[in-house]
């Protein structure tokens, strides 16, 4: 009996263990998610809150799934102001991910190869931009962009610019991508370094004896090793890349559509809270999809 006790013991607080996590993800993702959905199947309605049916209760709860559609959906195809919003998002995000990794990947590997004595200096340097507000940093930009900021001022000063010339970079795509690239380039670099730390580098050393160059020593060991670290890094700043807000709204023009933005349009602007859901809950099958196949590749690996 002392021995079926003490084995239970262990049983339920693992389960318990296993359960926390499935409870926080129910709560605070699941349920919030059903929500969206069941607005995003609604009807836009002049009334708080903006959308029909209202579950009441379960009195009426079937007469409320029956007015349900999918109308908004449809919509989202019809009108082309959305599936250019998506395009121009996963171009914008495609792009700059591919900018973060090659400047990302040099510096991490700079600092992985740096003697252990200053690495943590190097690293805190990397977090550093972290002890300032987002919100505070994207605002720096604008006044390094705008016509007559820092930037002007600076290429004016070295000769670069005429006194009556001026950098016509801000309201632009390129902005934007100035922006993602400084705000996002520790998320790419962390996870590198941290797979690049972990490299053995008697592993090129052998491959330098054995008269292998540098640089198919890099593609041949260095490279395939890291992977874990680059495909981190990269979904790390390609998730919230895809439904960037701030940096498109103060540093973009007004072509420069994202979907975060045409979002926030809809909720907030014209305040249709059913079709701003259906955009938000496409926009995260857009995301969820590629990262489900990839953990299913893997484990078949």
């Amino acid at each position: 009996m002392a021995d079926q006790s003490a084995a239970r013991g262990p049983t339920w607080t693992k389960w318990l263990v296993v359960a926390v996590p499935y409870l926080w993800l129910l709560v605070f993702f699941l349920a919030p998610f059903v929500i969206i959905v069941k607005i995003s199947l609604s009807q836009t309605a002049i009334a708080m809150p903006p959308y029909a049916p209202v579950f009441d209760g379960l009195a009426t709860f079937w007469d409320n799934v029956r007015e349900l559609s999918l109308e908004n959906y449809v919509w989202l195809t019809d009108d082309p102001l959305y599936w250019r919003s998506y395009l121009s998002s996963l171009r914008i995000a495609s792009l700059s991910t591919l900018m973060l990794l090659l400047i990302g990947y040099p510096i991490a590997y700079a600092m992985a190869r740096a003697p252990k004595s200053i690495r943590p200096t190097l690293l805190m340097l990397v977090i550093l931009p972290f002890w300032t507000s987002f919100l505070i940093r994207v605002y720096a930009w604008i006044g390094i962009l705008k016509p007559e900021g820092l930037l002007t001022v600076a290429l004016q000063g070295l000769g670069v610019l005429g006194p009556d010339e001026q950098v016509r970079i801000m309201n632009t795509e390129t902005a934007v991508f100035i922006g993602i690239v400084y705000s996002y380039l520790p998320f790419m670099i962390l996870p590198l370094y941290s797979a690049l730390e972990k490299l053995d580098g008697t592993l090129l050393e052998a491959a330098s004896d054995l008269g292998c160059p540098p640089v198919e020593a890099f593609w041949v060991i260095t490279w395939p090793l890291s992977l874990p670290g680059v495909i981190a890094g990269c979904f790390l700043c390609f998730i919230p890349i895809m439904g960037e807000f701030v940096i498109p709204d103060l540093l973009g023009g007004s072509e420069t559509l994202m979907i975060g933005r045409t979002l926030w349009n809809e909720f907030f602007s014209n305040r249709d809270w059913p079709v701003s859901s259906a955009v938000a809950v496409v926009l995260l099958v857009i995301l969820v999809v590629p990262i489900m196949v990839f953990q299913n590749y893997q484990k078949k690996i």
